[in-house]
């Protein structure tokens, strides 16, 4: 398999960043408290998928979930980024779906354990085509909606971020260099929920300003 690229924005991937319970609202249907500090976790390459994939359910889980976000692209190496100046190192925006094997992580959560193996699945992470970053008048507004089957399931925006963008850019880079090509997941509105084979999602910024289409097999 060719090394995923970044779509519209023609550089590699690099480091996959997610970030949980970002919307106050997603937190508290999940039963779990707001962070106090962004809940960081990655994801494999291996995860990285496009617009019109069709993603096969892994047998290993019976309760696959997806989850849309907006996802962040990397402009370039930083490090000790100050929030101030965090989003002159954004290339730009696109749609994202964080699928989550629903039933594996919960018992992961149980013991204690890492989330590695209910985020990781092949073609876990698909992707839109990005917005340059000088067409996205304000980050922080950005309306994300998720259908499925043509019903709205999701409907969130930035605004309501728990962690900002900028805030996001500079907690992760405190801990790790970013580099240019690293996406960040920013976390998903309420409304998540199990798909089924023959499903087909669609996520929308910005009312078509992009959207990314996957089908279940």
């Amino acid at each position: 398999m060719e090394h995923p690229q970044v779509p519209g924005l023609d550089i590699p991937v690099r480091t996959i960043y997610c970030i949980g319970r970002n919307y106050a609202q997603h937190a508290k249907e999940m039963g779990s408290p707001v962070p106090k500090i962004p809940l960081v976790f990655l994801k494999p390459l291996g995860t990285i998928c496009y617009d019109n994939a069709t993603i096969s359910l892994p047998p290993q889980s019976n309760e696959i979930h997806y989850e849309a976000e907006i996802v962040v692209a990397i402009s370039k190496t930083g490090k000790s980024i100050s929030q101030q100046h965090a989003l002159k190192y954004v290339a730009g925006y696109g749609a994202g779906i964080d699928f989550t094997a629903r039933d594996i992580q919960r018992i992961s959560k149980k013991q204690g354990r890492p989330w590695a193996v209910a985020k990781g699945f092949d073609d876990f992470a698909p992707i839109s085509n990005f917005v340059p970053v000088d067409e996205i008048e304000d980050p922080q507004n950005i309306d994300i909606k998720l259908f499925q089957n043509g019903f709205v399931k999701q409907h969130g925006n930035s605004s309501e971020m728990t962690f900002p963008i900028a805030n996001l850019i500079s907690y992760l880079s405190q801990i790790y260099t970013l580099h240019k090509g690293d996406l960040i997941f920013t976390g998903t509105p309420e409304g998540v929920g199990q798909v089924a084979s023959g499903d087909k999602l669609e996520v929308l910024l910005e009312n078509g300003l992009q959207s990314l289409t996957v089908n279940i097999s």
